[in-house]
This record gives C-alpha cells, sequence and structure tokens, in this order.
C-alpha cells in the first residue's frame, strides 16, 4: 500500500535531515492506499520508526475533545448556547472594562470566547496568573486550571472574532463538571472506547513504543523539559514537557495532552467524514464541519473555523477542495480530510515544528491527494 510520489516526499524529507521520522496513512473511500513508516522513532539509539509507534498528539487532542463535547450535548448533559456558567458556576472571565460576558459551550468549541494561549505572546497576563498551556510540566489539577483561566481578562467579547486558545482545556473541566466523573474517563466512555482507539490517552508509562519529541535542527534536536523550543515568528517560544506524557498525575489537557497511534486517528478522521460512526448523529457531525468563524491564515487571507477544526474556504491557498477540515500538532503533526475527494489524511511525526506546518506537511498532503 504505497503512494510512489509521497513516498519520495517521506524519503527526501528523512534524507534532508528535516524530520527524525514520520508515519503517515492516507485513506481513500475508506480503504487504506498508503501505509508507510521512515526514519527513526530515535535517532540516538537509531530506532526505526514503526506505523504502529506511539506519538504525543498535541492538538491532534482537540478534535477527540470536540467530540466528546458534542456527544454529551446529544445526550443532554451539556448544551450549545448556555451559559458556561451554567455548569461551571465561578468561571467568570472579564473584558478590559471590568464587564462579564455570557461565555457559552459553542464559543468554546469555536475559539471565539476571547481567551487564548501564553505562548502566543498576546498579553504577559497568563504567565502571571500561572495559566499552563496545557504541555508543561506543572502541579495544577484540571479544576485549578480551570480556576485560573477564569480570572483572566478576555481579549474581545466572546463571539466576537477568532483565536486560538485554551478554551479546549476549559472543555476538560466542563465535561468533568457536568457529569461527575474524570475527564478522561469520559473521552474513553464516549469516543475512544466506541471507536477502537485503544492506544491514545492522556498518560503512558515510559515504553519504546513512545517516539522520542524532536525540535528542528539539521539534525533534529531532543526537545528538553521546560527548555522553549523557538517558533518561526520569533516569539516568546512553546514551552513543551516531553516527560509530561509518562505523569499520571498532570491535568488531562483536552487541547495537547494525548498520546496515541496513527492508525487510531485515521479512525476518527473516517468516523468524522462518514457522518459519525455511531459516536455521534450525521446530523450532529455535518453541524462540526459547518463554517462557523473567520480565522486569520495569512495577511489579507482569512479561512474557516468550525467545532473542533479548521474548514476549508475558496481563498485559501491548499490542494484540499473547499470544505474539507484540517488541522495539526505542534509535537510534529498534521491531519486533513477531503470531504470531496473522500480522502483523509494522518502525517506524524516526532519533529516540531517541522511537521506541523511547512514544506514537509504541505509537501506530503498534496502528493497524498494527487495519488
Amino acid at each position: 500500500m504505497s503512494i510512489p510520489e509521497l513516498d519520495a516526499v517521506i524519503d527526501r524529507a528523512i534524507a534532508d535531515e528535516v524530520i527524525a521520522g514520520t508515519v503517515v496513512l492516507v485513506a481513500r473511500d475508506g480503504e487504506v492506499v498508503h501505509e508507510r513508516a521512515a526514519g527513526f522513532a530515535d535517532l540516538a539509539e537509531q530506532r526505526p520508526m514503526r506505523v504502529d509507534h506511539l506519538l504525543r498528539y498535541a492538538s491532534l487532542t482537540k478534535p477527540i475533545t470536540a467530540l466528546t463535547t458534542m456527544a454529551l450535548v446529544e445526550r443532554g448533559t451539556l448544551d450549545l448556547t448556555s451559559p458556561v456558567t451554567r455548569w461551571l458556576p465561578d468561571f467568570r472571565p472579564r473584558l478590559a472594562d471590568g464587564t462579564e460576558p455570557a461565555i457559552t459551550v459553542d464559543h468554546l468549541l469555536t475559539h471565539t470566547a476571547g481567551l487564548t494561549y501564553g505562548f502566543g505572546g498576546a498579553t504577559g497576563e497568563y504567565a502571571a496568573l500561572g495559566i499552563s498551556d496545557g504541555m508543561d510540566l506543572t502541579d495544577l489539577t484540571l479544576a485549578e486550571e480551570v480556576e485560573r483561566i477564569g480570572r483572566s481578562t478576555l481579549l474581545f467579547p466572546p463571539g466576537a472574532a477568532w483565536a486560538y486558545s485554551v478554551a479546549y482545556d476549559v472543555l476538560g473541566g466542563l465535561a468533568e463538571a457536568a457529569t461527575g466523573s474524570a475527564f478522561p474517563d469520559v473521552v474513553a466512555e464516549l469516543v475512544t472506547g466506541p471507536l477502537g482507539m485503544s492506544r491514545a490517552g492522556f498518560a503512558v508509562t515510559p515504553t519504546p513504543d513512545l517516539a522520542t519529541a524532536y525540535q528542528d535542527g539539521r539534525p533534529p534536536t531532543p526537545i528538553r523539559d521546560g527548555v522553549p523550543v523557538p517558533t518561526p515568528d520569533g516569539g516568546p517560544g512553546l514551552l513543551l514537557s516531553p516527560s509530561r506524557i509518562f505523569h499520571a498525575d498532570q491535568f488531562p489537557s483536552g487541547g495537547g495532552g494525548m498520546v496515541g497511534d496513527a492508525a487510531g486517528f485515521l479512525r476518527l478522521l473516517e468516523a468524522a467524514r462518514t457522518g459519525g460512526a455511531g459516536v455521534l448523529r450525521p446530523e450532529t457531525v455535518e453541524g462540526m464541519l459547518e463554517p462557523r468563524v473567520k480565522r486569520p491564515v495569512a495577511p489579507g487571507v482569512s479561512g474557516a473555523f468550525g467545532r473542533g477544526w479548521a474548514v476549508i474556504t475558496p481563498r485559501e491557498t491548499t490542494p484540499l477542495t473547499p470544505g474539507s477540515v484540517q488541522w495539526g500538532g505542534v509535537y510534529g503533526n498534521a491531519w486533513a480530510i477531503d470531504r470531496e475527494r473522500r480522502v483523509s489524511v494522518v502525517q506524524l511525526t516526532n519533529t516540531s515544528l517541522a511537521g506541523m506546518a511547512g514544506p514537509f506537511p504541505d509537501a506530503v498532503l498534496e502528493a497524498a491527494l494527487a495519488g
């Protein structure tokens, strides 16, 4: 099962030391037409990457959280339009003028609540409050993380704009408050369990099955706990702690805290592409796939965001057809569903940020859709 043009893209990236290792799966009409592992799960040990290797999902966790949230909406445990304070009475971020607007579940799902991420550098308040981005080592519980976010200042009135944010960590806390169960248990019961994603979770014991995390370099260099990973825009860097996944006492970050394999994530994408696979009703999935809000793509170019992922619009520069969905993960991952072509693509690497955005994932997507 191989697409020759895609193999050439992968081979070139490994030979040029753009990434350490990768697993790439492509399904067309539900049939896997490309399955390839290449490069190394660990460079120092020269341990080859396998198709079944575990990798840190990072923001690939977000679609899982979105499906979990919508499953709770279907059951009547949550609803999209009520204020979040219905379930989290103390979650009351304010605007700069001191007013307290209502934030809904849908605002959180679409990143329109007015929240942000600390690594974006938009505000120093998150660091002052001790808010975690969900990928560093911390002594916070999920309830404490949500409580701190609830004391932050909103960037804009809910619904007025789009900003990538810690909203999905709030969704995890919301699920716990609404169900009385731990967030990982809710995820397992409603999404990963029914989809057979048995290897996806918020913690794992140290194992050779987990790929080592690297950052960009020639060759890639290991990411060290608490040492910021440089970003292309020259910002403050990303504070990543690869060992976080080994500590079950770390709060379960709905925005970026999971680990899993490529096959499991492909099952999730195919479930979304085909209408829910019994996890959600088709009309619920369709509502998640619709564009809900404009989001910035490049100067002068705007795209769209749905409930859990970016929705491709005609103005975006991409080989994906309009109406497709995609996103990625900062540890070096990218994925897409081209709904018109009925193709799902999962590309996981262990190299941040080269595996998430830039020439390699762009070339993978182009070859996968053309093959």
